[in-house]
């Protein structure tokens, strides 16, 4: 039945109820209507409007299903449809809008993997530039600044020694921009020895206890799902060290016969479920973009969970 039909019928139904009733009540009208009579007929008025907006929205409640459901659905969450049962404008409409939703999810999908192709590649663009042009200056700066200390006398030999010290921090900060920017231990040595790597450079530099849970014998991934995990964990601990106020930090890895699962939880002041920034829906792309599923779990009292389930299938598994 279409939305016309379906309004006319209930109102049909309404306005033949409220005729029969007047037809087969004993109910009479005078001229002028005196205070009984006027009592019935709004009364009866009352009762077929009360009826007329039930049936009204019962016929319409699948609208405002799909209504709720265009005002909440986030293309970073997949998955959210409407079942689409029967026939008629209504059903044709909410399959419409679910075929609308797996369009939109799939161009969100592929486009946020260009895009994050395209940020790792600039990345291990700018972390070459880093290592080459600026870290090879600040060595030779280093090298100059030795010579010229040895052979000077004191009180410039001292404040040539200072300068070296700055430089070396120096050179020191832009080896861990590169580091951050092109994880090489993530290539040469694999998944568990970068997070190991970038757990402990975080300890050292944030002064946080970092507790590691690492399983052995985790199935072999590609380099895309590795990436993928990597930077999750990266951007979970750079949120826990600006925003959380935490003492603790654990992360762990671990695996099931049909899931690699990464969490990384802190005993901090934890976060407001309704709130994400763009660190969060960044991890929610990148997630996206091996068909993983991100969640955000506050704690029960302080400090939040992030879980990054990526389901294991021929595309994630290494090909050798």
């Amino acid at each position: 039945m279409s939305l016309f039909w379906r309004i006319f019928g209930l109102n049909a139904v309404v306005l033949g109820t409220a005729t029969a009733l007047l037809l087969w009540a004993p109910v009479t009208v005078s001229v002028p209507v005196v205070l009984t009579e006027a009592i019935i007929l709004v009364g009866g008025l009352a009762v077929m409007l009360v009826a007329n907006a039930v049936l009204l929205r019962v016929g319409l409640a699948p609208l405002d299903r799909v209504t709720r459901l265009m005002t909440t659905v986030d293309l970073l969450r997949p998955g959210q449809r409407l079942p689409a049962d029967g026939h008629g404008e209504v059903a044709e409409l909410i399959r419409t809008f679910n075929a609308m939703l797996d369009r939109l999810e799939s161009e969100r999908a592929s486009s946020s993997a260009r895009v994050l192709k395209a940020q790792e590649a600039e990345r291990r663009r700018i972390a070459q530039e880093l290592h080459d042009e600026v870290g090879q200056s600040m060595t030779a700066i280093l090298l100059a600044l030795k010579r010229s200390a040895d052979e000077a006398d004191e009180p410039l030999r001292g404040e040539l020694q200072q300068v070296q010290e700055i430089t070396r921090e120096s050179l020191d900060e832009v080896r861990r921009l590169v580091r951050r920017l092109r994880p090489g231990v993530l290539e040469d040595l694999g998944l568990v020895s970068a997070l190991i790597s970038l757990t402990t450079d975080f300890a050292t530099h944030t002064g946080l206890r970092v507790r590691r849970t690492f399983e052995a014998d985790l199935p072999a991934l590609d380099p895309e799902t590795e990436l993928v995990l990597y930077r999750v964990a990266q951007e979970s601990l750079t949120n826990v060290a600006r925003h959380a106020d935490a003492e603790r930090v654990e992360v762990s890895l671990g695996h099931s016969d049909s899931t690699v699962v990464l969490t990384v939880s802190d005993d901090g002041r934890g976060m407001a479920a309704s709130y994400e920034g763009a660190g969060i829906r960044g991890m929610r792309e990148r997630a996206l973009q091996i068909g993983a599923r991100l969640d955000i779990i506050p704690g029960n009292r302080t400090g939040t969970l992030i879980r990054l389930t990526v389901p294991l299938s021929g595309s994630t598994r290494k090909h050798v």
